[in-house]
């Protein structure tokens, strides 16, 4: 897979973020594709970690990704980094942090990921284990609509300008990481990695479907989901009944690999 940073690299040295307040004035030059009212603009999000044993997907870096991103590939850049360390710092600066990391983590120690992949807790996924996962996104580059952060709509399973990225550049990676597990990070992610599963790139018995989003907005469902909440206290919008199943499925998932580990 052909790296798209040599092309960019020169955007990244001479955009003054200071200036860049919203997705509206990124420069041009950061400029992939566009069709109607979607465009997607390059990140240096191409370092893929191919030892990773746990590949978490969200659906496209946000704006603030974006800038966080293409200011660690500046400073790196302008301490004469290598292209692959450029890359790396990169990656790391856009990964999960604040509120939604502990809630990840959380997430994924109470179904079993870590007695899976040998260690302690996933907490050390984001340190001393951090060899052992991929934070990456269904749509790798930073896509907007109208200017907005994609967010899911229009689909990107049946958008044809959507699909092709998918593929293009998620279905490249997902092929290099044959062995590892997938966690979608919301429901328009798990589409995503159904559709690749359909077309052979993903396999999908290693696909974790319906995790709650770890996001602060997903409180509630996080809550309950790690046993932290009662269900007599949840309101109209959060289904116990479904979680519960849920949390099960994904439990059991787990548990079955581990036994087939040996």
């Amino acid at each position: 897979m052909t790296l798209l940073f040599p092309r960019y690299a020169d955007a990244i040295r001479a955009v003054d973020l200071q200036q860049v307040a919203a997705p509206l004035l990124i420069p041009d030059s950061f400029l992939i594709r566009s069709e109607g009212r979607l465009s997607t603009y390059y990140i240096p999000f191409e370092s893929i970690n191919t030892a990773a044993k746990v590949v978490v997907v969200g659906i496209t870096p946000g704006f603030n990704q974006w800038k966080n991103a293409v200011a660690e590939a500046q400073r790196q850049l302008a301490r004469g980094a290598a292209q692959d360390e450029v890359l790396r710092a990169a990656r790391v600066a856009g990964a999960f942090s604040g509120a939604i990391r502990p809630n990840l983590v959380a997430l994924l120690d109470s179904i079993g990921v870590a007695r899976w992949l040998g260690i302690d807790s996933c907490a050390s996924l984001f340190g001393a284990h951090a060899d052992l996962v991929q934070v990456t996104s269904a749509l790798r580059h930073a896509v907007f609509v109208n200017g907005k952060n994609y967010s899911g709509t229009p689909a990107m399973t049946r958008t044809p300008f959507l699909q092709q990225q998918v593929l293009e550049w998620f279905g490249a990676e997902a092929a290099q990481l044959p062995g590892a597990l997938f966690i979608p990070m919301g429901a328009a992610v798990s589409d995503a990695l159904d559709w690749l599963a359909a077309r052979g790139v993903i396999d999908p018995a290693r696909i974790l479907h319906g995790l709650p989003h770890p996001s602060g907005a997903n409180a509630e469902r996080v809550a309950y989901f790690l046993g932290r909440k009662d269900k007599a206290t949840l309101s109209a919008n959060t289904n116990g009944d479904q979680i519960d199943a849920t949390r099960a499925a994904l439990t059991a998932q787990v548990a079955a690999m581990i036994a087939a580990r040996g």
